[in-house]
Parts: structure tokens; sequence; C-alpha cells
């Protein structure tokens, strides 16, 4: 089949396109992750002074770092609409985030929507697999005290040790909030047969669009993370209201991500941006704490119904293009998540301006030496 002029030019256009959003992607980690060290190295007097400024610092910087990321997406027209429960009503709370997974683009999808979230992304936890501790992201995590988790039966055990541990060292004297993990243990196209098959062996449902979740680390962070006594009240009641939060965990925010045509958009795409731009949709359910059953089985059961009804919910909006209405209500309502282009150049330009002053420092320092 014969190529026309004007079909070489589109994917010419396309191409180029892409190469100069990867050699921006690229300046920009160059100049933006090293700036975020050697700041937190300098600060380093401050985190022994006075530990909780640090950690607010290192907060904004991590957040304008997200940002970073999720401008690369915004700009290409990677766009988010959410749905169901509003969570700025509990973004000041402790809560646990469950989210499905179905390609590397979730994270960046929720880098974005969660920036108008308050403090949410400065002082969010992440639980992700141990590969990414060795991308170029990953001296940044390991600084904000994200737990890298070593997927496998033959490390689960010492892996929840581990997460445990950590909680109990880094979740709370670092201010953490909200912590975010993927229970059901990697992408769907790679579990989703062995789900399938655990499924019919164990008589429950057959699930195409999630898979079973796995229960190990939801339980550790419950057990860690969860006062004593609870008295979490419904999203908009009174914990919301200033003064009147409980300390501990407070909520499970039950997280689905959907897709246009049921096709993730995975980082490659993010970064070059050779996608027509898409709109993904995000949909909240919100769960106090204290209606989360604490015993493994009746866990086990809780959390498997929210991923069949996040199978529900992905169907529906599969079919017709919108999620569901809440119970009780006759239409559901989305809400357009925004960013500022005009916040996003200015986290830009702090990035390359730190950039060129670490380097007129370090010149100037190897001159005085040498």
């Amino acid at each position: 089949m014969a190529v026309t002029l004007e079909q070489a030019q589109k994917v010419g256009c396309t191409c180029l396109k892409a190469l100069l959003r990867f050699a921006f992607m690229v300046a920009n980690n160059l100049v933006a992750i090293p700036s975020y060290v050697l700041y937190l190295i300098v600060l380093q007097p401050l985190r022994i002074l006075d530990s909780k400024s640090f950690w607010y610092i290192e907060g904004v910087l991590f957040k304008w770092l997200l940002a970073m990321v999720a401008s690369w997406g915004w700009w290409a027209g990677y766009t988010v609409v959410e749905w169901g429960d509003d969570v700025k009503a509990v973004s000041e709370d402790e809560a646990m985030v469950l989210v499905n997974h179905q390609a590397t683009g979730d994270v960046c999808t929720l880098m974005m929507c969660l920036q108008d979230k308050g403090t949410v992304v400065r002082q969010m936890m992440w639980l992700m697999d141990h590969i990414f501790k060795y991308t170029n992201f990953g001296i940044v995590s390991l600084i904000h005290g994200d737990f890298f988790i070593r997927q496998g039966r033959a490390h689960r055990d010492q892996q929840l040790v581990l997460l445990k541990d950590h909680l109990e060292k880094y979740y709370r004297s670092r201010n953490r909030k909200w912590i975010v993990l993927f229970p059901e243990g990697g992408f769907l196209r790679k579990r989703r047969e062995t789900s399938q098959a655990f499924a019919k062996k164990n008589n429950l449902p057959f699930l195409k669009h999630v898979t079973l979740p796995r229960v190990g680390a939801t339980q550790v962070i419950l057990k860690t993370l969860v006062a004593p006594q609870e008295n979490g009240t419904p999203p908009g009641g009174d914990a919301v209201r200033k003064g009147s939060r409980s300390k501990g965990l407070q909520w499970v925010i039950d997280t689905t991500i959907a897709y246009p045509k049921a096709e993730p958009i995975d980082i490659q795409t993010w970064i070059l941006g050779y996608r027509q731009p898409a709109v993904t949709h995000v949909h909240y359910r919100i769960f106090p704490v204290k209606d989360v059953p604490a015993e493994p089985e009746a866990l086990t059961n809780w959390l498997y119904q929210r991923f069949i009804e996040k199978e529900d919910l992905l169907t529906h909006f599969y079919e017709t293009g919108a999620f569901p209405p809440p119970q009780g209500q006759t239409k559901a309502i989305s809400r357009e998540m925004t960013l500022s282009n005009l916040w996003l150049v200015a986290i830009q330009s702090f990035a390359f301006l730190s950039g060129g002053m670490w380097y007129c420092f370090f010149q100037y320092l190897y001159h005085c030496l040498f």
C-alpha cells in the first residue's frame, strides 16, 4: 500500500515531536534529580536541628518532581477525569490507597491527578516493585522513604516483615499521611491468566479487567498504621473538620483507573507522546477504616469484594463510556482534573535554574581546588 505525502509528513512530525520530547525529558531528569539530591545534602544540618522542617522541604521538592512527570503527559494531551467520592475531603487524614494495575502509566496518572489534592503528594509513601529502585527515579524514592517490595512467593514472608519495619521507622517520623499500593502485585496482562485459574479452582468470580489481589501488604499496613481505637466517619462528616481527626490510618480509598478502549498508557507513551490525546478516568470510593475487617480471612474476602466491584465498574465503563452512579443516585457526576500550565512552567524553570546553579558551583569549586 502506497504511503501518501501527507501520511509521510504526519509520521515525520510525530517522530520529530517524540524525539524532542525525549530530549526534554532527559534534560529534565539530568537537572531535576541531581538538584533534589544536592539540596537535601546541603540541608542535612537542618535535618538534625529540625527534622520536621527538613521533611517538609523534602516533600515540597518531591511534589515538584512528580509534577514534572505529570507535565510530560499533560502537555501531550493526556488528561484525567475523576468520578465517585471527592478525596479532597480526606486529604489531610491518613489513608491507604488501593489501585488496580494495568501499565506503568498508572503511576504517572496518579502523579497527575493527586497534584491538586492539598498536601497529599508531598506526604505520600509509595509501595512499588523493587525493580524501580534501579531506575532514574530510584534515588528520589529511596530518599523520600518509599518501599520497594520484591515479588514472588519465595520472598513474600520476608518482604512483609521488612515492610512492617519500614513503616514503623519512616512513616510517622517523616509525617507521611497517604500510602499507595497496587494489591494485584503486577500488571493485568501478566497476572490475568494465573488469577483466573486461581479463581476457577477456588470457586471465585471470573475477572477480566482486574485480577484477584494479594492481601499480605494490605494486612501489614492496617496492623501497623491503624490506631488502637478508630472513630472514622463517612467523608464530609466530623472526621474532616478541623481539630476532630483521630490519630492513625482513617480511610481506605479504593481507586479504579480506566483507559479509553481499555488501552493502557505506558511510560513510553507518556514520555514520547506519540499516542493521540486521551482522557484517563479515575474512580474513587472511600471507606472508613473502622469498616474494614482486621481478621485475615475476613480481610481477604473484603479485599476480593473490592476488586469484584472494580470489575463491575470497569465493565460498565467500557460498555457506556462512564462509571455507574453511586448507589441511591440516578446520575454519576464527573470532575475534570486540571493543572496550571503557568505553575508547571515555573517548576520546570526552577529545575533548570537549579541545575545551572549547581553546575556553576561545581565549576567554581573545581577551579578553586585545581
